[in-house]
């Protein structure tokens, strides 16, 4: 009798570790399912080219310094880049206009004002930007940016380099088809636009 009342404490204690231990796994499981649930929920596969890219969601807060730089250099292109084509012009004006609020639409109206598209078109003249560094201080909001870069004014006899330094701010707006990164270039206006070099052709 006293064997099998050991061989059952045996047995009750191993039964009672088994299910313990088939309920720890379980646990376990369901946690890690949920868990890389999660993770898969954040990804995202383009397919570009024949080609299956993926892509990884994030919060908007990692990204803030890389999308406002984006937004100041894709504005600089669209006021900066020009052909002697009104069509042309007035199309990288209007999404450039998108991007920013009235101080860059003043901007715009004065150089049309002076005739300054007029003589790109007359003169059969083309301008190019390269966008040298962009500084974003997103400590404070909005943020302060300051961009730099170089314009090449192509004329059919020479290329002028000329220095731009511009500076504003940036605010948070709603994300359109017309203005992706969600923000809104404000108080913008022109530090330094001053000839480098004159390279003959």
């Amino acid at each position: 009798m006293k064997h099998i009342d050991t061989a059952f404490r045996y047995v009750r204690a191993f039964t009672f570790v088994l299910i313990t231990g088939s309920l720890l796994l379980c646990g376990f499981v369901i946690y890690k399912s949920y868990e890389l649930a999660s993770i898969a929920k954040n990804k995202v596969y383009v397919l570009a080219n024949g080609k299956a890219l993926e892509a990884l969601a994030a919060d908007r807060k990692d990204n803030v310094p890389v999308e406002a730089r984006d937004h100041v250099s894709m504005f600089h292109h669209y006021f900066f880049t020009l052909d002697p084509d009104d069509k042309v012009i007035q199309r990288n004006i209007t999404r450039a206009l998108y991007l920013s609020d009235a101080s860059a639409k003043r901007q715009y109206e004065n150089l049309k004002e002076s005739g300054y598209y007029s003589n790109l078109i007359a003169g059969n003249i083309s301008q190019q930007i390269t966008i040298d560094s962009v500084q974003v201080n997103v400590d404070s909001y909005p943020y302060y940016f300051q961009c730099h870069a170089t314009q090449q004014i192509i004329r059919a006899t020479s290329i002028v380099y000329r220095v731009l330094i511009t500076e504003g701010y940036l605010r948070n707006v709603e994300r359109s088809d017309n203005n992706s990164h969600g923000f809104l270039i404000e108080k913008w206006h022109t530090i330094e636009n001053r000839d480098e070099k004159v390279v003959n052709r």
